[in-house]
């Protein structure tokens, strides 16, 4: 999932309330829908017309466990803060520490060869210590986002690779995809990445509050 679909037009209620998610969900624990319409200040029906609103994942008590950043394991483990995570992608690992302000450790596994991929991601400092060096990240096209099926369309195709060639069935099958070195990719988002910054800046203090006090 890109940042774009993650935030979607500038104040969108839909967009705001995804991203109050992945920041309550970085604290490790399930979220009640009331629980997160409150902290975004947005009404909770918004939830409607979210991004990727029908992917969201629920446990039997009706709460938020997974929504971009998930407590469910994917081929994506996101360590932050001590807690281990997940992500429905391999892009979100690289967007969601800006979201979050905090540095995050990533570990996904290359489908094609077994490969394990190593890499932290710091808002400030980027992407380092990526393991193998040659690992590469496939992202769809934007012209293959199908809006009512964001998570199967957009997000589980993006994948880490150990290398190029490993990603070469991939590239066959998604034509109109990107693959590119992760160190090349991360720089490319900047764009993206100051719009979350521009966007949610003043929104990480409460949020950090929020967390610190409820868990």
């Amino acid at each position: 999932m890109t940042a774009d679909t993650l935030l979607g037009p500038d104040q969108q209620p839909g967009s705001n309330l995804m991203r109050t998610a992945v920041r309550l969900l970085s604290h490790g624990s399930p979220i009640t829908v009331t629980e997160l319409a409150e902290a975004a200040e947005v009404d909770a029906a918004d939830l409607a017309n979210a991004p990727a609103g029908e992917d969201i994942e629920y446990d039997d008590e009706r709460r938020i466990v997974g929504w971009g950043l998930t407590l469910k394991p994917t081929p994506h483990t996101f360590v932050v803060n001590g807690h281990r995570l997940y992500t429905w992608c391999a892009a979100d690992t690289l967007m969601f520490p800006t979201i979050l302000g905090t540095q995050a450790h990533v570990e996904s596994t290359c489908p094609a060869t077994g490969t394990v991929i190593r890499l932290t991601v710091d808002p400030a400092a980027g992407v380092s210590d990526v393991s193998p060096a040659t690992a590469v990240i496939s992202i769809p096209a934007a012209q293959d986002l199908d809006d009512a099926r964001v998570r199967a369309s957009c997000c589980n195709p993006g994948r880490f690779f150990a290398t190029a060639a490993a990603a070469g069935d991939w590239h066959v099958q998604h034509p109109r995809g990107t693959v590119l070195p992760v160190a090349d990719a991360y720089p490319q988002l900047d764009a993206l990445r100051s719009r979350l910054l521009d966007r949610g800046d003043h929104e990480l203090k409460a949020y950090r509050d929020l967390g610190t006090s409820s868990r």
